[in-house]
């Protein structure tokens, strides 16, 4: 039986877990024979690594083992580093191939047209020279919408969903949620002294660009109201209903937590700076806006940005167990001669299931059975039979 060759990757954002899933890949990939190619900088790799250069095979190709990937699962973070590099909407080619001539396009985000590359042929042929039967590629809608790309153009892919935001398709739960609700958690609870010794409203941001599942699953645990991006409150409202919690406080504090991309009726998320590969530009801190106009209100308020906070450090139980499941998963999957597939949990249970359409966009919150769009926090109740993630895929 000749040696499967298994490249993995980790693009977009980081969270803790990334380092279990690809030790686990490694350990287990053992196990069939398998030789893994760890490519560094996500997708990046397979577009700007130039093989007639010994130092730009060290900064791209890795070649992993039990030694080199023993304690990295200990630690958050990606041992193999990340990017956010869309080789089909390219800004700029490697100097190295500029020679070569890819096909180009003209790319519309949000009023501001650019000329991009497609780069997919330098990537099938850069996984064809480093003779890779398969690609485990570990990521959240963005690399995983590549990933979809290159199962079309016959690559044995095979797909591990994480993001913070939980809000990846087709699954009830992505490496790096739990880890992230409960740094939420802590944060808020050690800060809950502070605000309360003061009299005053805690306002935190927490990430959540298109889907509120950290916000939402963060207020639930904590008892707090949230807003979230799938639905639009009453700002005006939403003060009242602030301001009602101190006063009915005996310790006379109130807390509220919001979604990067919440918005009120009437006002719309500020985004700034250059937007990245996949398009998305840092959004302007919304709970600063919220202050503001608590503030006119006489009150006194404490604004916290916990977002960058939550992926960092180390997995928790939940993000350890899921990233070593997937990890072996995905050997399983490839030891069976699988592609075109993602690891997933639905209806509590670890699956094999599509690899999600890019067209469908992220996966939302189900307002209906999780938040109470009266009172603007989560709703308690209508649990039964959910699995214990309380979403379905």
């Amino acid at each position: 039986m000749s040696t499967k060759r298994i490249g993995i990757l980790t693009g977009g954002g980081d969270v803790p877990g990334l380092n279990g899933v690809i030790k686990t890949v490694v350990y287990s990939g053992e196990t069939i024979g398998a030789q893994v190619t760890g490519l560094r900088r996500g997708w990046e790799a397979l577009t700007h690594v130039n093989f007639d250069d010994p130092a730009s095979i060290s900064r791209y190709v890795l070649p992993l083992n039990r030694q080199n990937t023993r304690t990295i699962d200990r630690t958050g973070g990606t041992w193999l580093h990340s990017s956010r590099t869309n080789p089909l909407k390219m800004k700029k080619t490697p100097e190295f191939l500029s020679g070569e001539t890819f096909q180009a396009s003209e790319n519309t985000k949000k009023g501001v047209t650019s000329t991009v590359y497609d780069m997919t042929p330098r990537v099938l042929k850069n996984i064809e020279k480093l003779g890779l039967d398969y690609l485990v590629a570990i990521g959240g809608d963005d690399t995983l919408s590549y990933a979809a790309h290159l199962d079309r153009q016959g690559v044995k892919v095979i797909c591990v969903p994480k993001t913070m935001d939980n809000d990846v398709r087709n699954t009830e739960y992505c490496i790096g949620f739990s880890t992230a609700v409960n740094r939420a958690l802590e944060a808020i609870d050690r800060q809950r002294a502070t605000v309360g010794s003061h009299e005053r409203i805690g306002i935190f941001r927490i990430f959540g660009r298109d889907a509120g599942y950290t916000s939402l699953y963060t207020a639930y645990v904590a008892s707090i109201r949230c807003c979230i991006p799938e639905f639009k409150v009453d700002r005006d409202k939403l003060i009242e209903l602030v301001l009602e919690d101190k006063r009915n406080n005996s310790s006379s504090y109130a807390l509220v937590l919001l979604s990067e991309g919440a918005e009120w009726e009437g006002y719309q998320v500020q985004e700034y700076g250059q937007a990245d590969a996949f398009g998305h530009r840092k959004k302007a801190n919304i709970a600063e806006v919220l202050n503001e106009y608590i503030q006119k209100r006489g009150e006194e308020t404490i604004v916290s940005d916990l977002t960058y906070d939550l992926r960092s450090g180390a997995p928790d139980f939940v993000d350890r167990m899921v990233a070593n499941t997937f990890g072996g998963m995905a050997i399983d999957i490839i030891a069976k001669g699988g592609k075109g597939v993602m690891t997933a949990i639905n209806g509590g249970r670890y699956a094999a299931v599509p690899i999600p359409d890019p067209k469908l966009g992220p996966r939302a919150v189900d307002v209906a059975r999780m938040y109470d769009t009266n009172r603007y926090r989560p709703s308690y109740t209508g649990k039964i039979d959910l699995p214990v993630f309380l979403t379905n895929a």
